[in-house]
């Protein structure tokens, strides 16, 4: 498995309708709105969170079918993740998405606004409709931590301070809350017992982690193709990952440089050197493998198929991004 494709092999002809379908949902109303929503879904990008809950869902289906409330549960999730792009592309002010211009290079940031809130209207909207309040529940949720990932991860800039939990509850908030969620949900619209329902939400919640921490080893090891915006962005915006909080530990010097906010010339560099001279990418590697370990665990009730062996080497896979 070397690529998402390949990965969601199983769900890809519903990946397509997926897409089509998302594209019509989107498309009455507003044309700039629409034109936002359009460029958004042509982008491209993994599919992964709502390829994520198409594989459950029909991995936990008696004849590994989908039903219409599933299907639309995928849709959904798509919309919330893509809003909350749009929304964190203005707060970043990132030009480039999925190698393509952002929303509001495009168009402006008053569309790029509205355009995300427009998304997240319209996922609400659709979510009410699937007449199940512990659905509503568990999505309503992954709205008000993503909104709190955001902010925690805006006031938290260059402290040196922070702890490590903090650092796990704003990437639990940010990345892994709605895989995690969706997860649960698709579980629920199944009517399986709580116990069953827990291990789906551990199982994205897991896989959510996994692939934030990836991502923040990728801001220090990766490049800039590799992660769709420029290497380094991260520790430049003052955001302190896993690589930092470690580097933190093992050498003092570090939380000067963060402390006075990289302000000097080399700043940006030193930080660099020690934290690549320091453990810390060894360290946040094993943290990333151990939440992948934990996500193969919680799933291994699932009768086999060719879903479950998809959901199965998705951990390694999230892990393999970074060899």
């Amino acid at each position: 498995m070397n690529t998402v494709t390949e990965l969601l092999q199983p769900v890809e002809k519903d990946l397509e309708d997926l897409v089509l379908e998302l594209k019509k949902l989107i498309g009455a109303g507003h044309p700039i709105l629409q034109a936002a929503a359009e460029h958004l879904f042509a982008a491209g990008g993994k599919r992964l969170r709502p390829g994520i809950v198409l594989l459950i869902s029909k991995a936990i289906s008696t004849d590994f079918s989908l039903t219409d409330k599933h299907k639309r549960l995928a849709e959904i999730t798509e919309m919330i993740h893509t809003a909350s792009l749009v929304h964190d592309d203005v707060v970043d002010e990132a030009s480039i998405r999925r190698g393509v211009e952002t929303v509001h290079s495009r168009f402006n940031t008053r569309v790029a606004v509205l355009a995300g809130d427009f998304l997240f209207a319209q996922a609400s909207w659709h979510l009410a409709n699937l007449d199940n309040v512990n659905v509503v529940k568990l999505l309503s949720r992954v709205i008000m931590d993503l909104a709190e990932g955001e902010i925690k991860q805006n006031l938290n800039r260059y402290d040196s301070g922070l702890t490590f939990s903090k650092y796990i509850n704003k990437s639990y908030c940010k990345t892994a809350s709605l895989i995690a969620n969706s997860s649960k949900a698709a579980g629920v619209l199944s009517d399986l017992s709580e116990d069953k329902l827990n291990m789906l939400f551990e199982f994205g919640k897991n896989i959510g982690l996994a692939f934030q921490v990836v991502d923040d080893i990728l801001d220090f090891t990766g490049n800039d193709k590799q992660l769709g915006k420029p290497a380094v962005s991260d520790l430049a915006s003052g955001y302190l990952t896993a690589p930092v909080l470690y580097a933190l530990e093992e050498n003092h010097n570090l939380s000067v440089l963060i402390n006075r906010e990289l302000a000097e010339k080399e700043d940006l560099n030193d930080a660099l050197e020690i934290i690549m001279n320091s453990d810390a990418i060894k360290r946040s590697r094993k943290l990333a493998e151990d939440f992948a370990c934990r996500a193969k665990e919680v799933i291994l009730w699932l009768p086999d198929s060719e879903c479950k062996r998809a959901l199965s080497v998705l951990p390694d896979f999230v892990l393999s991004r970074l060899y």
